[in-house]
C-alpha cells in the first residue's frame, strides 16, 4: 500500500503557502482610528426601527438570489447610469476575487500602482495569476509612463486604480486615468470604496470606454458590518463576471439591513459630510506639527511621515495610551515611517491629536 505524506506542504499550492493571512489587530478598549470606519453610530429610535424591520425576514428560507430589491436602491443612491447592470458582492473582496476568478488563465496579470489596496496583490495569487506593481511617484501620484510601459509589456488581463488611493488618500489625475484605460487591453476597475468622502467619480464615465468598470463598497459610509459591495459597468462584461459568485452570496439579513440604510441615506450622508469637516480639522492640526510630511486627503483617512526611525516608536506609544492607528512603515519602500489614521469623531480626534502632540514634541 502506497504511504502518501498528508501535509499542507504537499497539497497547498506553493503561492498559496507564501502568502501571510489578512491581519486585524484587537482594538481592546483603545480609540479605534485604524480601519476606515464610518465612527458614527445610527440614533436609538432608527436603530430600534432596523430592529423591528429584520423580526420580518425569514431565516429559514433562501436570500432573494438576485438581491432584486436592493439592487434597484443601490443603483438610484450610487447614481448609476441607466444602462448600466449591478451586480453585488459579499463586500467589494469578493467582487475582486470575482473578478480575478474570471479572467484567471495561466501567465495572466493583475497590475496596479503601488502602494495601493493589500487584496489586489493577495487575490491575484490566490487566483493563480501574476501581479505586477508599478511604483508611484514620491508624492503618491501616478507615474505615467512607466504605468503605461508596464501595461505594454505585460498586457494585463486587470488594472486596478484605488480611486482615491489607499494608503495615500490621493485622487490620480484624470488624464492618467485616461491614458491607462486607452492604452489597456484588458479591464480596468476604477475602485471608488471613499467615494462619500470626495466629489471625484467615474461612475457618470462608464461607457465613454468599453473596458472601464467602477467598484463601490457601503463599507465606508457607516455599513462596514454588513459586506456589501457592488460593481457597476455594461452588461456584456457583467453577464460573464456573474457566471463566478456564488449563490445566494447576500444574505437576507444584509439585503434588509441595507435596504432599511438607504431609506434613511440622509443620515448616513451627513456623517460623511461631517467626516469631511473633521478631516480638513485634522489635517490643519497635523501640518502645525514638526511631521517629516502630511499628505492631502479625499478619503477619510490622513496618511502622514514621521522623522526617520520614528513611526513605529510613535505607533507604539500610541497604543500604549490608547489610541490605535496604522503603521504602515514596515511595509517599507515609500511607506517606510508612515503612518495612517482614520478620522474619528470630534472627541476622538482631539484625543489621538493631543496624543501625538505628546509623543512628537517630548
Amino acid at each position: 500500500m502506497t504511504s502518501f505524506n498528508k501535509s499542507p506542504e504537499q497539497l497547498i499550492r506553493p503561492e498559496i503557502r507564501a502568502l501571510s493571512a489578512y491581519h486585524v489587530p484587537e482594538p481592546g478598549n483603545c480609540v479605534k482610528l485604524d480601519a476606515m470606519e464610518n465612527p458614527y453610530h445610527w440614533p436609538d429610535d432608527l436603530r430600534e426601527k432596523w430592529l423591528e424591520t429584520l423580526r420580518g425576514v425569514a431565516l429559514n428560507r433562501y436570500p432573494d438570489p438576485s438581491a432584486s430589491a436592493l439592487t434597484a436602491m443601490l443603483r438610484n443612491s450610487m447614481q448609476v447610469p441607466d444602462n448600466m447592470n449591478l451586480l453585488l458582492g459579499n463586500g467589494s473582496d469578493e467582487l475582486i476575487q470575482m473578478l480575478a476568478m474570471a479572467v484567471a488563465q495561466p501567465g495572466r496579470v493583475v497590475l496596479a500602482p503601488e502602494p495601493t489596496f493589500v487584496m489586489y496583490r493577495m487575490i491575484a495569487a490566490v487566483a493563480g495569476m501574476q501581479y505586477v506593481g508599478v511604483a508611484l511617484q514620491d508624492d503618491f501620484s501616478i507615474d505615467g509612463p512607466a504605468m503605461l510601459q508596464a501595461i505594454e509589456e505585460h498586457q494585463p488581463a486587470l488594472v486596478f486604480l484605488a480611486y482615491p488611493n489607499n494608503p495615500s488618500g490621493n485622487l490620480f489625475s484624470d488624464r492618467a486615468i485616461e491614458e491607462i484605460l486607452e492604452k489597456s487591453s484588458g479591464l480596468v476597475v476604477v475602485d471608488e470604496a471613499y467615494a462619500p468622502f470626495t466629489d471625484a467619480s467615474y461612475m457618470q464615465r462608464l461607457g465613454e470606454f468599453d473596458n472601464l468598470l467602477v467598484l463601490r463598497t457601503v463599507s465606508k459610509m457607516g455599513l462596514a458590518g454588513l459586506r456589501l459591495g457592488l460593481l457597476a459597468g455594461p452588461a456584456d462584461w457583467l453577464d460573464e463576471i456573474d457566471k463566478t459568485r456564488l449563490p445566494y452570496n447576500i444574505n437576507s439579513l444584509t439585503q434588509a439591513s441595507a435596504q432599511f440604510a438607504l431609506q434613511h441615506i440622509d443620515l448616513l450622508l451627513q456623517q460623511a459630510k461631517q467626516i469631511r469637516t473633521d478631516r480638513a480639522w485634522l489635517l490643519e492640526q497635523l501640518n502645525a506639527l514638526n511631521l517629516s510630511a502630511v499628505y492631502p486627503s479625499d478619503a477619510n483617512f490622513i496618511l502622514f511621515r514621521t522623522a526617520a526611525g520614528q513611526a513605529t516608536d510613535i505607533f507604539n506609544g500610541l497604543r500604549e495610551r490608547g489610541v490605535l492607528i496604522k503603521n504602515l512603515s514596515p511595509a517599507g519602500g515609500q511607506l517606510a515611517d508612515c503612518l495612517r489614521v482614520t478620522v474619528g469623531t470630534a472627541q476622538e480626534n482631539k484625543i489621538f491629536m493631543k496624543t501625538l502632540k505628546q509623543l512628537v514634541q517630548g
